[in-house]
């Protein structure tokens, strides 16, 4: 008896999957939907990869089809597809023949590229092809759009045996040579001549740390736009020298085009999903000895935005934004000088020192909304621990804040720590500091009471009323309390704008503007 259940229920069994809906399909009548009627790539560098892009192809009529082919329009061309997990055939792998998509459901086409800018439009440099779904009534069609940019790209080079170029940083305590992904920059480069200078006819593309060495400079004209690959960047090596933006000229429409002509450093992912997301590169690092002088640029997304280890630099109308852990790191610095700079979001603290060093900062505006509860806008100390936690000392023999806003979303913005007998002058004048320390249990140490006598004539914890932080836009208008406490003459006349300083001074970088009606 139970041998004659399980045989008509295994009989039953084989004609239900027999019959099988799966397989009873009409070929497509050509009323497909689609998430988007035009995919487009957003902007890849030459012969770069993009990122992968997502379109959904419904069936919402009530029967099973068939699509009998989905493919590329051009048979050569530089799309890559693959539907529903499945990649394509033919010799360039772009054709899916016996598309099958149930009643009341979906696909997923997923699109990819590698475009050389010869293969773009002329005029535009735009690289286009379609999706053709074939159907019993004609071809339904999708278009692919990206638009494809030619750039200067700067990498490692490799020996006969594939052996990539490294970068000498130096003799560490072992008198072992220290070594790093990278490579020097060449005054007479077979391909790109002289690397000692960046204009704005090309964005640069660079591949692990571009080195300048002793003896030489790198120039970087205004308006030129440098692209790190992941843990790229500088390293201005001891004796070399980095220029940007001499000669700036304001924007012919400030409001259309405000970065015409600033110098601008970010990572190499050009899609609107990372245009503001930090720690896409690393750092412009400067080694003990080194020199910068920086006017007029935009530093973006990096982990650190400037290491500035015993070295010499001077930072003017420029912006520093979504850095991973600091904006400006000093070690020892031997001077770095800050004028109408702006730091803002950065995972630890805007500006920070280790070991102490020398800092001048006028018209400066720094401020912190990452969210963690241990980020600071300014973090200044002398000292550093060594491998066994010990405290090795140092002097921070002098560190001006004059006619600054520090400021952030945590109750304490400034960071003062001092350890052993080594130097900590400090000088704070006309700013405006978030120092809330009521209630967070420091209120009574020594060393925090000094800060507070220190910060007296100066004003805190009100807030500066930016325009927009979250969008890094740190200007101020008329009724911000920056403009109600004025500051006074540093030497510095214009704003980072280029606005007089006239008839008071505002703090922070920005003078302020009439609150709009």
């Amino acid at each position: 008896m139970r041998k004659s259940i399980f045989v008509l229920f295994l009989g039953i069994l084989v004609s239900l999957t027999s019959c099988r809906k799966d397989f009873d399909t009409t070929p497509s009548n050509g009323n497909l939907t689609f998430s988007k009627n035009t995919v487009y790539l957003d902007t890849i560098f030459s012969n770069i990869g993009s990122s992968t892009y997502m379109l959904k192809v419904y069936n919402n009529s009530s029967k099973d089809i068939n699509i009998p082919s989905i493919k590329l329009a051009k048979t050569d061309s530089k799309y890559r597809l693959m539907v529903d997990g499945m990649t394509g055939e033919g010799s360039n792998g772009r054709y899916f023949p016996n598309v099958e998509l149930l009643a009341k459901d979906s696909l997923f086409i997923f699109i990819e590229t590698t475009v050389n800018i010869a293969d773009a439009n002329p005029t535009d440099f735009l690289y286009t092809d379609e999706i053709e779904f074939a159907s019993t009534s004609g071809i339904q069609k999708v278009n692919l759009v990206t638009l494809v940019q030619d750039a200067v790209f700067l990498y490692p080079a490799k020996d006969d045996q594939g052996v990539k170029e490294k970068l000498l940083l130096g003799i560490d305590e072992d008198g072992k040579e220290v070594y790093v992904n990278g490579f020097e920059l060449d005054s007479a480069d077979p391909i790109h001549g002289d690397e000692f200078h960046f204009t704005k006819d090309k964005p640069y593309v660079i591949y692990g740390f571009a080195g300048i060495p002793a003896g030489k400079e790198l120039v970087i004209d205004p308006g030129a736009r440098v692209h790190f690959h992941a843990e790229s960047g500088i390293v201005v090596k001891p004796g070399g020298s980095i220029k940007v933006g001499e000669g700036w000229t304001p924007p012919s429409d400030p409001d259309l085009n405000p970065l015409e002509n600033e110098v601008v450093f970010e990572g190499d992912r050009l899609e609107p999903g990372f245009a503001e997301t930090p720690g896409q590169w690393f750092a412009v690092w400067m080694l003990d000895g080194s020199t910068a002088n920086i006017n007029h640029l935009v530093l973006k997304n990096a982990t650190v935005g400037m290491l500035i280890e015993k070295a010499t630099a001077t930072i003017s109308n420029s912006q520093i934004y979504n850095c991973a852990n600091v904006g400006i790191l000093g070690r020892e610095s031997t001077m770095v000088t800050g004028s109408n700079l702006v730091v803002n979001y950065a995972g630890q603290a805007c500006v920070a020192s280790i070991s102490g060093g020398n800092y001048d900062f006028r018209h400066c505006t720094f401020n912190n909304n990452w969210g963690s509860p241990d980020q600071v806008a300014v973090s200044m100390s002398n000292y550093t621990r060594d491998d066994n936690n010990l405290v090795i000392d140092g002097n921070l023999n002098m560190a001006n804040f004059y006619n600054c806003i520090i400021y952030g979303s945590n109750r304490v913005e400034l960071y003062l720590d001092k350890a052993g007998d080594g130097n900590y002058i400090t000088d704070f004048r006309n700013c405006l500091v978030k120092f809330n320390d009521a209630g967070t249990g420091i209120s009574g140490d020594a060393w925090y009471n000094q800060v507070r006598q220190e910060l007296d004539g100066n004003k805190l914890n009100l807030d500066p009323l930016f325009k927009n932080r979250f969008a890094n836009n740190l200007r101020i208008f008329d009724n911000s309390p920056a403009h109600e406490f004025p500051g006074t003459d540093v030497g510095v006349a214009n704003d980072i704008l280029g606005t007089p300083r006239t008839p008071t001074f505002d703090l922070g970088a920005y003078q302020s503007v009439p609150v709009p009606n």
